[in-house]
């Protein structure tokens, strides 16, 4: 039950906070993810399920999930049993669309998400959450309706197949597909007011909007919700998200078996950090804590040169001396994300930790690796035309 679930919840006063509108660490290095794993009662992502990973697909594990970026499971065992019977799953993630232009943070999930699309050759859903940030800030329907597309051309520029993958927003979708709103309902009857406040932390003067908006994030996880790609099948999904979704999820999960539905299984990635440091997870809100997806080079080089937190040491004297310290330097961390070359990446914490890199050197080679990466993705994102984006929006079927 749903109760039992929301155990493994609570939250004493030093433990980091994390739930799907804040993150906040109490530790300059960051979230403790294995705190996190015991408090949420998922699965570490170790070496014997990455190699099983591995010995399945033929492929190398992705370095987001060599590097533990994606470092906790739930039930992703049973996804690669159904892949080694050649049976099918499908994917689903989203986007809670709140700016004009994602930054890279944002891109985690869906650099992810595209790579296990490509090994696994499955449809996917992605759900652009714009009534959710219409409950809960202080945004109009037509404004985060604009975002929402937005961000779906953001997204687009990932790489996405529009042939095996289906994007919608909730504020036009939902009207447009009953079965969708039927499990909807489905999961709402399933859950109380008060197992929503346990697992959400609604208050009393909450809109009554929040209290239901959980089914309508739940509800994509469900095949059923999709009857032109799967009909009547009950499918199972995979959710690649950062862990601060979870919530719902799990939620999900407890409902799935009352409706007969196949238990969702997720893979959950850790945050990017600020600029200024690992306590928070970067945020569209503050454009100096972030790295937009639009940023121009020279604002890149920029942000990271004067925000980005340094683990070095206060003189170059000092810093020869004892070393930088990789686990609180955001440059350092940045790189552990987007410089893929495991070999290299060592060899950087090696020659930062002894001192033989200063923190200039470091913040040059974040630059170095980022600018390439945003350029790249700003090419293909000027591709993306409204005739582009109408491919994916298109109610259709999806071989699979």
């Amino acid at each position: 039950m749903v109760e039992q679930q929301m155990e493994n919840l609570s939250v004493n006063d030093d433990d980091d906070v994390v739930d799907p509108w804040n993150v906040t660490g109490k530790s300059e290095t960051g979230i403790d993810y294995d705190k996190l794993i015991k408090r949420f009662g998922s699965q570490k992502i170790d070496e014997s399920l990455i190699q099983r990973f591995e010995t399945v697909t033929g492929k190398r594990a992705h370095h987001f999930l060599r590097r533990g970026i994606f470092f906790s499971h739930r039930d992703f065992h049973n996804i690669l049993s159904l892949y080694e019977k050649g049976e099918k799953f499908y994917l689903y993630t989203g986007r809670g669309p709140s700016s004009e232009s994602m930054h890279i943070g944002h891109m985690i999930p869906f650099v992810f998400t595209k790579w296990l699309q490509d090994v696994f050759n499955v449809p996917l859903v992605i759900q652009l959450t714009d009534d959710e940030k219409v409950l809960w800030r202080d945004i109009k329907v037509e404004d985060a309706r604009q975002m929402a597309f937005n961000n779906a051309k953001d997204i687009i520029a990932v790489g996405f197949d529009p042939k095996n993958t289906f994007i919608f927003n909730d504020l036009d979708f939902i009207g447009k597909c009953p079965e969708f709103y039927q499990n909807m309902i489905r999961i709402q009857k399933c859950v109380t007011f008060n197992q929503a406040k346990g697992i959400f932390g609604f208050g009393d003067s909450d809109v009554i909007g929040k209290v239901s908006f959980p089914a309508v994030e739940a509800a994509p996880s469900f095949s059923t919700s999709f009857p032109f790609i799967f009909g009547k099948k009950a499918v199972p999904c995979l959710v690649p998200c950062a862990i601060d979704q979870d919530p719902y999820f799990r939620m999900s999960r407890d409902v799935a078996a009352r409706l007969k539905f196949p238990k969702p299984s997720l893979l959950h990635s850790t945050f990017l950090p600020a600029l200024q440091g690992a306590q928070h997870k970067m945020s569209a809100s503050d454009p100096n804590a972030s790295i937009f997806l639009n940023d121009t080079v020279k604002q890149i080089k920029n942000k990271i040169n004067k925000y980005a937190f340094s683990g070095g040491q206060a003189t170059v004297e000092e810093h020869r001396e004892k070393g930088g310290n990789t686990s609180v330097d955001i440059s350092y961390k940045y790189l552990t994300f987007f410089l893929e070359d495991d070999d290299r990446l060592n060899e950087i914490k090696k020659q930062y930790e002894s001192g033989e890199l200063l923190t200039g050197e470091l913040k040059k080679i974040a630059i170095e690796t980022i600018t390439p990466f945003v350029q790249a993705y700003q090419a293909r994102r000027a591709a993306v035309t409204d005739d582009v984006l109408k491919q994916f929006f298109e109610i259709r079927p999806i071989e699979f």
